[in-house]
């Protein structure tokens, strides 16, 4: 059972999110040859203020 975790900042139209899963979980069903009932993904909402590059927040930014 392959599981896919997406991190990126948090996506608040519940319709997209549904359209974003969908994709990964063909896309995985397909490279993989599983059925979409195996396929795990995982959603991690990172707010901007919770990530930095190169030493200073996004929120900063």
């Amino acid at each position: 059972m392959p599981n896919i975790t997406l991190e990126g900042p948090a996506i608040t139209d519940l319709n997209k999110k549904r359209a974003l899963v969908q994709l990964v979980t063909t896309a995985a069903t397909e490279a993989y040859g599983l059925p979409p009932e195996t396929i795990v993904v995982v959603l991690k909402e990172n707010g901007p203020e919770n990530v930095a590059v190169g030493g200073v927040l996004i929120s900063d930014r």
